[in-house]
């Protein structure tokens, strides 16, 4: 049998989606890649590290995942982990006490506390920006500063960072670029192309895509960096299981599909919000009539707004869906509504959320797969409950 790789090469990324994550041919002719579910491996003799050894060290089905997930976002090395955060966590050991990261500042709740209350307390320092023009970075490099972390579009707010701009800042400082790629995903843009070192993926959303399944993961080109990532990766142990490795392979298959879906389905949510009195503003890639960055090919699934009125009314609104389901997380194929404030980003403390412009009327939508008219339709019942 060729090598999967070889024939992916100068395929599409449609084509490298649902064929990515092939496991050599073992003689059954699967299609689908098998589970491995075993922790520990035969070897010929003490000391023998020629194939599989021990699961946390490497595992075929997650082996599988880890080198789709570096097709697919054009890198070398890919890495699955239990969790977006034990990605992030990874990254973070990379660096040493003294260490100042420059980040965006509309974040993930999640990477938020992780920063502020887990590694700040071991010597990180951590100074917030705006980002939306790459000059925020670099006028917050001090000596110390060896990362820049950047979400685009951020969370919740889907404001857009130029990718590009900002990794070369970064390499003019001898700085490494992280971007969290978890809203855009590999089928809309790629980071590493643009220049950032590392991306990451919370694979619980959009790369799974059904809500079934919490796993993360970071993708590489470098070779040096890719190696550190391994042993920290072994190190701290934070690494994906077989069977929730292949429900990322599963989802993967269809991310095109899907990512088409959403953007077109968010798409007219939006055109619907613009309509409605009771929606203060709206956000949504391009909303702020910028241009685009990064080459985005489409906007993605997210959609956040400001509803007129206090908390209660905001309650009122966010229990009254029908089809919209109040629960955390996004990018499963349902749609999902969100109350950052109380939800995704209550760990923020509420004058950091406030300034960061996350107030207690701002809701966010993860637009699923559904029929569009069903959606608004679920909308329009819900503001008319106010």
């Amino acid at each position: 049998m060729a090598d999967n790789d070889a024939i992916l090469k100068d395929k599409r990324i449609e084509t490298r989606l649902i064929h990515a994550g092939r496991v050599e041919e073992d003689g059954t002719g699967s299609v689908t890649t098998p589970i491995f579910p075993s922790s520990t491996y035969r070897v010929a003799y003490p000391g023998d590290e020629s194939g599989y050894v021990y699961s946390r060290w490497a595992n075929p089905t997650r082996l599988a995942l880890e080198r789709a997930l570096a097709d697919l976002e054009n890198g070398t090395r890919g890495f699955a982990f239990s969790s977006g955060l034990g990605a992030l966590s990874t990254v973070l050991h990379l660096l040493k006490t003294g260490d100042h990261i420059v980040a965006v500042s509309d974040l993930y709740g999640g990477t938020h506390r992780q920063f502020e209350k887990v590694m700040r307390s071991f010597g990180l320092d951590f100074t917030y920006v705006d980002g939306r023009n790459p000059d925020d970075f670099e006028e917050a490099v001090t000596p110390n500063t060896r990362l820049f972390w950047v979400e685009t579009p951020t969370n919740p707010l889907l404001r857009l960072i130029d990718i590009e701009a900002v990794a070369a800042l970064a390499k003019k400082h001898d700085i490494i670029t992280a971007v969290d790629n978890t809203f855009a995903t590999p089928f809309i843009q790629n980071p590493l192309d643009l220049g950032a070192d590392i991306v990451l993926h919370s694979m619980s959303k959009y790369l799974a895509g059904h809500c079934d399944v919490i796993a993360g993961a970071l993708v590489v080109k470098d070779s040096k960096l890719a190696e550190r990532l391994k042993f920290h990766q072994n190190a701290l142990g934070a690494i994906l299981g077989p069977f929730d490795s292949w429900l990322v392979l599963r989802g993967l298959k269809t991310l095109h599909l899907r990512m088409e879906r959403h953007s077109f389905n968010s798409v007219k949510i939006v055109e619907y919000l613009e309509t409605v009195p009771r929606v203060s503003k709206i956000y949504y890639p391009g909303q702020d009539g910028k241009p685009v960055p990064n080459k985005m090919k489409l906007p993605g699934g997210m959609v956040s707004f400001e509803l007129k009125g206090d908390l209660e009314t905001v309650r009122k609104f966010a229990t009254s869906t029908q089809v919209f389901v109040l629960a955390e997380s996004l990018g499963g194929v349902e749609s999902l509504l969100n109350h950052p404030a109380l939800m995704t980003h209550a760990s923020i403390p509420p004058e950091v959320r406030k300034a960061n412009g996350i107030g207690d009327n701002l809701i966010r939508l993860s637009v699923g797969l559904e029929n569009i008219e069903d959606l608004i339709a679920d909308l329009e019942q819900a503001f008319a409950v106010l």
